[in-house]
């Protein structure tokens, strides 16, 4: 596995992750919505790609994900509206799925969230509620997938340095509920150790189709994932 396509390439995880990727000697594709974004995408090593996400079919997306070995999928509309959070988190993210297994690149990691299921909680006129319900149907959808996928369900991001360890265990474990912190911070997790588990999760045979939700903790990133 040497090229990897980041979807969603100039997020604060992403624009981290491309770093880390390269880095790792992976040749990194990042996806951007404008080609405003290019020089902070060259910055990190990647190659940046305009793509309009809302609008890009699956016969598109198909052929940009065939020229790579696996997929990464940390793209979000960022809170701009009902619509187009349905529009990007749930409907491009299962397009790029169905896009994934047309081209035959079958290893696929989704950025998702801690929590991310169809009892996560939240009333339809919660301001939150899109963008869980949109996360939760498109997970649902990726593990139902014929894939290699792996569903990454951080905490709470912070921009906190990163500590290269994680807590696993779902949110029951951390006590609090779904809309809180922990009573420790538990579920804070740092962006850049967020990176690194997609990093890390690319080559652990261990994390193929299996969903995985942490946090803060005093595991290293490897040996968490790989259990």
């Amino acid at each position: 596995m040497h090229k990897i396509i980041v979807f969603g390439g100039h997020g604060k995880v992403a624009l981290l992750t491309n770093r880390k990727l390269v880095d790792s000697g992976y040749a990194v594709t990042a996806t951007i919505r404008s080609a405003d974004q290019v020089a902070a995408i060259e910055a990190t090593g990647a190659a940046p790609l305009v793509l309009d996400l809302q609008e890009a079919t699956t016969a598109q997306l198909a052929e940009v994900i065939s020229e790579h070995d696996a997929v990464v999928w940390s793209a979000g509309a960022g809170g701009a509206g009902r619509e187009f959070t349905f529009a990007v988190d749930r409907d491009a993210a299962i397009r790029s799925m169905d896009a994934a297994e047309r081209a035959s690149v079958t290893r696929y990691i989704m950025v998702s969230y801690q929590g991310s299921s169809p009892d996560h909680g939240f009333p339809q006129d919660h301001g939150f509620y899109p963008y869980v319900q949109a996360k939760t149907e498109a997970d649902a959808h990726l593990r139902s997938s014929g894939l290699e996928w792996t569903v990454l369900g951080p905490g709470f991001l912070t921009d906190d340095e990163p500590v290269g360890t994680i807590g696993l265990g779902p949110i029951e474990e951390f006590g609090g509920d779904r809309r809180g912190p922990g009573p420790n911070g538990e579920r804070n997790i740092s962006r850049s150790d967020v990176a690194q588990t997609i990093v890390d999760a690319l080559d652990i045979a261990s994390t193929v189709r299996k969903t995985i939700e942490y946090g803060r903790g005093s595991t290293p990133i490897r040996m968490a994932l790989a259990r």
